[in-house]
């Protein structure tokens, strides 16, 4: 299934006009979002297990150092 010449003139046209643009713009934020909160789901886990092995070094270094 291949796009066609005219089909893609005519995508290009409706990407032109103004809702166009806007549905663009719309898409690409969804995108970055999307991208957004899969680094952030990551982000939080670093974090999280960094603050298990802080806490465990400074419970180890209280009583046993």
């Amino acid at each position: 299934m291949s796009i066609t010449p005219q089909v893609a003139l005519q995508l290009g046209g409706v990407l032109g006009e103004p809702l166009g643009q806007l549905l663009v713009a719309i898409v690409a934020v969804g995108v970055v979002v999307l991208i957004g909160r899969v680094l952030l789901k990551v982000a939080w886990r670093l974090v999280t297990i960094a603050a298990v092995v802080v806490g465990v070094l400074l419970l180890v270094s209280l009583f046993l150092l």
